[in-house]
């Protein structure tokens, strides 16, 4: 598929001779003799349409807001969070990364610099930004906050939820009924007494904004005698944080050799994370993997207690946070093998350290991305992603016919018997982890006898050795996708793009199935027994059942003891709801739930129907689903006339549709998860389908800021075509 391309300069600072053209889309294609070039050339195109979005990101997960940027208060809560993780350390980062590996990630910082050279972001420079080179920690910073923020960090907060309702006093077969823990609950006591710090994560801060958050995502594999081609299939939408621009994934094209690889990067990262290349493509979604532990410290006098009546020092670590306007601030942080304390160890008392698997790490999952470049098979991807430190579930398809999946991540290997989400004694050596478990148990599949793989955020522990998974998603959408997976053996690339848009939400009609035979004679009940448990933006049904699955939750969970305040501030603060709702599902649709108390599950179930007819706002699901995309620095600070932000786009989709589209407000900021980018590859013919929530660049005045938009929102793709011969 030839297109016209426009030459783009790259300067006289090109020691690889790469050639760079931008087609009618906008889209930067890399032109470049070897892979050294390659990954210059990725560089380069990173830095010249990402340059806001990178450096942003870098000063962020420093914890140099105040130095670079912004000096206020909550810009210093920041610093100190990204100051505790400790991610921007150089020490033995790179440990582990081949001599040539290596190469090509310095060759990709090489071009990031020199894309620098010639332009640093305006609007940086406007709050006294100071420019340093891209180097190779910062790729490895990039690994970090990506993995952690924008995934892991679900985990650790669901977990610091239990522990908070432990201590409000929820009892334990409540908290049975919602967590992977067992009545009575073990070491109550100890967590109650526990002394809890700051939330693991600030909330409201508003340079948090700048980071965006991946979480539910679809992917699928089919193989060729369920497709009309008769090769295989694959298709990937990764649902993130779409409310922001740019979009979190950039698109680029890289030819080198007789070599080409088309799909989304990371800005800051080497590679093509999502894509395909002649012979395979592969797809990512994140899996609920916990990699997120907590131990209480007994600690006094700075020393934390192992066994009956041995004491430690805990390792001290200060840093110095420069401010533009105020003094500079001095944090002191104290560790262990259990992570970083939450607390003062100088004061007695009992404190959580929290330990991230991956937190040392990020080497392999830069070595991964590489081996991508030239991997010829389904087996090539999985056995290169298999060692990828955070985790994913990965899906690929090759034009042998091969598919399959791979889940990745680093898992402790814990004591038998504790999952890892309760908190255990930090004083008990036998609940320190015991190194990782080996990836070849990691859940795996290969040509699967149904003809095709779904993952979708959901349980899939089956599939390997153990239980990685404690807290999954629903599995509503994997359901769904299955459903209409095994309804033909005629797929085809447009049939995915289809599935990707689909709005029924199996959740609801679960709930419909209690409440419909509950329902009064009024027009509010016969509007919802007609629904067709369908998002999408005209819909009139799927206003009123949200309003009546909010007022559900309300009722049992505040009549539980929980609270309505709390409740609220779950539902609209948090995305305790938005990650894990399943889980609260399962104590609403189960007759026998503790959190009934003196209901009934009809009882609830109409008295909440009964308040939501009166409380439901009167518009469609497009009118309530309204959101504004914002520019990720300039966001809502320049009037509407300057351009910078998008308002009045209405997004489709539920909580438990493959289209998913949620929002909710943290502390003021509105946040939201959809498919920010949807890939399918039908390996029959050479071609890429992508669209993307968004535009290739970064920068405001750019033609190509926005550009992708309106063919995301129609739910139509870009063909792109692999131009070197197989």
């Amino acid at each position: 598929m030839s297109q016209k391309r426009k030459s783009v300069s790259v300067g006289n600072n090109n020691p690889h001779n790469v050639k760079l053209a931008r087609d009618h889309t906008g889209l930067l294609h890399v032109a470049a003799g070897d892979d050294l070039g390659a990954l210059w050339g990725m560089g380069f195109a990173q830095g010249k349409d990402r340059g806001l979005q990178m450096l942003q990101m870098r000063v962020i997960g420093q914890g140099r807001i105040c130095e670079q940027l912004a000096d206020d208060e909550a810009s210093l809560e920041v610093d100190k969070f990204f100051r505790r993780m400790g991610w921007a350390s150089k020490d033995a980062m790179l440990v582990g990364l081949s001599d040539g590996d290596a190469r090509l990630a310095q060759a990709f910082c090489d071009g990031i610099n020199a894309a620098f050279t010639r332009e640093i972001p305006w609007e940086l420079g406007l709050l006294g930004y100071k420019h340093e080179p891209w180097t190779l920690d910062d790729c490895i910073l990039f690994t970090r906050m990506m993995g952690y923020v924008t995934l892991a960090q679900s985990q650790a907060e669901v977990e610091r939820l239990f522990v908070e309702m432990v201590q409000a006093g929820i009892s334990d077969d409540k908290l049975a009924a919602l967590f992977p823990v067992e009545a009575p609950i073990e070491h109550r006591d100890m967590i109650e007494r526990v002394t809890l710090g700051e939330r693991i994560v600030p909330d409201g801060v508003k340079w948090m904004g700048a980071l965006p958050r991946l979480m539910a995502s679809n992917n699928w594999v089919i193989s060729g005698n369920k497709t009309k081609s008769g090769a295989a299939i694959m298709a990937n939408d990764p649902h993130l944080e779409i409310n922001r621009l740019p979009n979190v994934w950039q698109e680029l094209s890289v030819k080198w050799g007789d070599n080409h690889a088309i799909g989304m990067c990371i800005p800051g990262q080497p590679g093509i994370s999502i894509g395909r290349n002649a012979h395979v493509a592969w797809g990512a979604t994140y899996t609920f993997v916990d990699a997120v532990d907590s131990w209480v410290e007994d600690c006094r006098d700075g020393q934390y207690r192992r066994g009956e009546d041995e004491w430690h020092a805990f390792e001290v670590r200060t840093d110095i946070i420069k401010r533009k306007k105020n003094s500079d601030h001095v944090e002191t942080f104290y560790a262990n093998q259990h992570g970083v304390l939450d607390g003062d160890p100088h004061q007695s008392g009992l404190y959580l350290a929290t330990r991230w698997a991956s937190a040392e790490s990020g080497t392999a999952s830069l070595a991964a991305v590489l081996a991508t470049m030239r991997a010829q098979t389904t087996t090539d991807i999985l056995d290169a992603f298999k060692g990828v430190e955070v985790s994913f579930s990965w899906v690929a398809a090759d034009t042998k016919g091969d598919v399959g999946f791979q889940m990745s991540g680093l898992t402790p290997e814990r004591k038998e018997g504790w999952n890892g989400f309760a908190p255990a004694p930090g004083w008990d050596a036998r609940y320190d982890w015991k190194g990782f478990i080996d990836p070849d148990t990691l859940p795996a599949c290969f040509n699967p006898a149904e003809g095709f793989i779904v993952t979708a955020n959901h349980d899939l522990n089956h599939l390997g050795q153990g239980e990685p998974i404690n807290m999954p998603m629903g599995d509503y959408r994997a359901r769904r996708i299955s459903d209409l997976l095994a309804a033909s053996d005629e797929h085809d690339a447009a049939a995915q793009g289809r599935i990707q848009m689909d709005m029924f939400s199996l959740q609801a009609e679960a709930f419909m199935a209690v409440l419909e035979p509950l329902l009064p004679d009024t027009s509010q009940a016969r509007m919802l027994s007609g629904w067709d448990c369908c998002y999408d933006v005209a819909s009139r049904g799927a206003v009123l059942f949200e309003q009546f699955y909010t007022e559900l939750r309300g009722i049992v969970f505040s009549g539980g003891g929980v609270g309505r305040d709390v409740i609220g501030h779950l539902t609209g603060q948090t995305g305790i709801f938005i990650d894990f709702y399943a889980q609260f599902d399962r104590a609403l649709m189960d007759e026998n739930s503790p959190w009934f108390g003196e209901l009934t599950r009809e009882q609830a179930f109409r008295e909440a129907f009964d308040t939501a007819s009166v409380s439901a706002p009167d518009q469609t699901w497009g009118q309530s689903n309204t959101i504004t995309m914002s520019n990720m620095l300039l966001g809502g600070k320049l009037p509407a006339s300057f351009g910078f932000d998008i308002p009045g786009v209405q997004m489709p989709g539920g909580r438990a549709t493959p289209h998913q589209g949620q929002k909710y407000s943290s502390a003021g900021r509105e946040t939201t998860f959809a498919p920010g980018v949807r890939l399918v590859a039908d390996m029959a013919d050479n071609l890429l389908h992508t669209t993307i929530a968004g535009g290739p660049s970064d920068r405001r005045f750019s033609p190509w800021y926005k550009s992708g938009l309106a063919k995301w929102q129609a739910g139509d793709f870009e063909s792109r075509a692999i131009e070197n011969e197989r």
